[in-house]
Order: C-alpha cells, then sequence, then structure tokens
C-alpha cells in the first residue's frame, strides 16, 4: 500500500485518486477553522505559493474531532479559508483523524510516522495538554489536535511528522530537502 493508493473526496464529496500528485511532494494537514492554531493557513499558503511551481502540494483535511473545531459545511470551511487566507491549495471533504471512521488515509499516514515530536518548552507543555483534553486520543499513534502536518516526498513515501505546534515555516527547511 502507498499514498498512491488512496481515494478521497473532494469538497463537493466527489472521488480524487492521490495519484493525482504523483511526483509532487506532499504536506497533508488535518485542519479547522476554529482552532488556535488556524491561523497557520496564512503561513500553509505562504509556503504553498512560494514553492508551488517546483512541485509542493498542500492537502487541506478538515477535521471536526478536536472540540468541535471545524464547523459547518465543505462550502463553507472552503469560503471561510478563501476569504479569511486567500487559500488556494486543494482543500477536501471533512474527515476523521483518529476512532473508528478515520480516514484509511490517515490510518496509513500515522502508521508510517506514528508520532511527532515537540520542541521546546511551551511545545512540549502544549503536547502534553492536547492528549489530556483530545476525546478522540486512544492509540499511541493517534493525532493529538489539529494541524498535524505529515510530510510526503516525490516516491510518496511519508518522510515526517509534525505536531500542531510545528509551524509550517519551521518545516520549510524539509520541504527544500525534498524538492
Amino acid at each position: 500500500m502507498a499514498i498512491y493508493d488512496f481515494t478521497v473526496l473532494n469538497t463537493k464529496k466527489q472521488p480524487v485518486s492521490l495519484a493525482e500528485y504523483k511526483g509532487k511532494v506532499l504536506l497533508v494537514v488535518n485542519t479547522a477553522t476554529g482552532c488556535g492554531f488556524t491561523p497557520q493557513y496564512e503561513a500553509l499558503e505562504s509556503l504553498y505559493k512560494k514553492y508551488q511551481e517546483q512541485g509542493l502540494v498542500i492537502l487541506d483535511f478538515p477535521c471536526n474531532q478536536f472540540g468541535s473545531q471545524a464547523p459547518g459545511t465543505e462550502e463553507e470551511i472552503v469560503s471561510f479559508c478563501q476569504l479569511k487566507y486567500n487559500v488556494s491549495f486543494p482543500q477536501f471533504a471533512k474527515i476523521e483523524v483518529n476512532g473508528e471512521n478515520e480516514s484509511p488515509l490517515f490510518t496509513y499516514l500515522k502508521e508510517q510516522a506514528p508520532t511527532e515530536e515537540y520542541h521546546g518548552l511551551a511545545a512540549k507543555g502544549t503536547g502534553a495538554m492536547l492528549k489530556k483534553i483530545s476525546k478522540t486520543y486512544n492509540k499511541e499513534n493517534d493525532i493529538r489536535w489539529n494541524f498535524t502536518k505529515f510530510l510526503i516526498d516525490r516516491e510518496g513515501n511519508v518522510v515526517g511528522r509534525y505536531a500542531p505546534t510545528t509551524k509550517p515555516e519551521d518545516i520549510e527547511k524539509d520541504v527544500l530537502k525534498l524538492l
């Protein structure tokens, strides 16, 4: 099984094969529009604009599992992201990233990169807090909160998992290595 074997739904609930992104560097993110990390959309868009011509694609998967912070329909989420953050990277239908109804894509991503690192005392404290308040965090490799990021190389290998506290600009050096 490889990342290109998965099919996901776009914001209009139409199937999209991730094989469309073969040969690209991917940054897969579970997002939310009402989260303390939501301003990361701005940095994600900046990273995308800066490197999309070189092959970077950011894939946005809204998830309402963490504090119900992704309310609304896909249409409302897309509208919010475009109006507030000028988002132009691909956005997909809402999914679940943990539990009984988790997306097979995220099951795969978590298997490939089971843990994320929290750097610095503040980030480690935030990580411990998120672990405690997340109602869907049950297994060690589960996603703790919104804006967990997975970096995938041009061959489809998951090469990194980043904590919600990791800012997109702090991933740039890793993206550059893959481009």
